[in-house]
């Protein structure tokens, strides 16, 4: 009995508290059902706040919003934030997703007071922000684990079990609904305390469907929030969340860029996902992240030199997408980050940052790059090679013609609906499209926009 009035207790300061913020700032409700209309044409930047500074902190990471605004980062998502377990800990720092406390922040980083001025930061350039949220397991310290040992589940032992095979978390039971309440209730107190507009969920796809569908409404009554999971099991857009990850479609551009697999086959992975999502279901297309960084060579290995511009072209431009761009990609760093000691990434060249703006800043003032935009292929050259499509919506076209190949590509366009002017975005200028015959680069990439009268 005491935990349950503990935990009614928690969830009653929470909606206390969000009550008041909402009198005091005038917020309104938020939407139960679809995604945020600000990130149809948005993107998303993963902060990797450890590594992002020598100094490792939420304010020195905030001296670089101006740069990431001129950039035209709209949604800035930071890695966990919370404090980081002791017992089991890996490495001399441990791993952002070993938490210990879900409702504050690790000192390593700062303080709440920080964050809540990070954010407002973040507002006042016209962004938003999204945190990491790690729901399906705690760290190997957990207050929880003290306070609330029934939270968890147990291994032959009688011992909290670890999560998956990772040594330093604790999975948690998810048969317990007062720890699901528990958990809803750390969820609104991020959303209530500090105005945060959405979150992504580690492991979502470990998590039930029972809870997500109690979770995710309740989240998004208090404000538009953006949900995006980590996994990409079909069950986890039907139970509200926006978006999730492009797997499949990440293993097949792998494939692509190592000569393994023709261009051709990105489609038969989209005509998947079109069965196997709802409609207009987003997915959040990167050449790397956290996970993809650290352990497997992204991009610097997946996507080494020149292959990397088309397949950020790719990403930033498919349909029912979201573009993501992981922290350093715009410098870029060309190394694997250490995940659970300090390895400071340094911004000197940002060598990339212009090719990523031109990207960006497309996408936000043409329709015809929103998730729900429509999208068709378009024959161009030869198909195992070149991969080419039309992305629409209104009067706004745009033709996007990607190389895949290490070798000079003959394009042809034959579409008549094409031919014509059109702006071409990385000359930044007006030119004729026309049907005679032309060469694309080795990995080259053309973008062209378009304005129906």
């Amino acid at each position: 009995m005491k935990k349950v009035l503990g935990t009614l207790i928690l969830q009653l300061l929470v909606l206390s508290g969000f009550c008041q913020e909402k009198a005091a700032t005038g917020a309104t409700s938020g939407t139960t059902s679809g995604p945020p209309a600000w990130i149809m044409q948005g993107n998303i930047y993963e902060v990797n706040v450890r590594q992002y500074t020598p100094e490792g902190t939420l304010n020195a990471f905030a001296k670089h919003l101006d740069r990431l605004k001129g950039m035209g980062v709209q949604t800035v998502w930071f890695m966990p934030l919370n404090p980081i377990s002791k017992v089991d800990r890996k490495g001399s720092l441990g791993s952002y997703y070993a938490v210990s406390d879900y409702t504050a922040v690790n000192p390593e980083f700062g303080t709440m007071a920080d964050f809540k001025q990070v954010v407002k930061a973040i507002h006042d350039r016209g962004m938003k922000v999204i945190i990491d949220w790690v729901p399906n397991h705690t760290g190997g310290d957990h207050r929880w684990l003290t306070q609330h040992p029934d939270f968890f589940v147990r291994d032959s032992t009688g011992k909290a079990a670890m999560a998956v095979d990772w040594a330093d978390t604790r999975q948690l039971d998810y048969k317990n609904p007062v720890m699901q309440d528990s958990m809803i209730a750390a969820m609104k107190y991020w959303v209530s305390t500090t105005g945060i507009d959405g979150f992504r969920c580690d492991v979502a796809w470990n998590v039930p469907a029972s809870f997500w569908r109690r979770c995710i409404p309740q989240l998004k009554e208090m404000k538009s929030l953006f949900l995006l999971a980590e996994g990409d099991s079909a069950y986890l857009p039907k139970t509200g969340f926006d978006a999730v990850y492009p797997w499949h479609m990440f293993k097949m551009m792998e494939k692509v860029a190592k000569g393994e697999r023709p261009a051709f086959s990105l489609d038969s992975v989209k005509q998947e996902n079109d069965r196997m999502y709802p409609a207009h279901t987003i997915q959040m297309y990167f050449t790397s992240n956290h996970d993809e960084n650290s352990w497997n060579m992204a991009d610097y290995g997946t996507f080494p030199g020149p292959v990397h511009a088309p397949f950020a072209v790719f990403t930033q431009t498919m349909a029912s997408s979201v573009p993501l761009i992981y922290s350093g990609q715009e410098e870029p760093v060309l190394r694997a980050l250490k995940f659970f000691d300090k390895d400071p990434m340094a911004f000197d060249k940002l060598q990339r940052a212009s090719f990523y703006k031109t990207l960006l800043n497309l996408r936000k003032r043409n329709a015809a790059l929103s998730a729900d935009a429509s999208f068709r292929k378009v024959s161009a050259g030869d198909e195992k090679a070149v991969y080419a499509f039309v992305r629409e919506k209104g009067k706004r076209k745009v033709l996007v013609i990607l190389n895949f190949s290490g070798t000079s590509q003959p394009i042809t366009i034959k579409e008549k609906s094409l031919i014509g002017s059109a702006y071409n975005v990385f000359k930044g200028a007006k030119e004729p499209v026309s049907s005679k015959k032309w060469n694309i680069q080795p990995w080259g990439y053309a973008m062209y926009e378009y304005t129906s009268q």
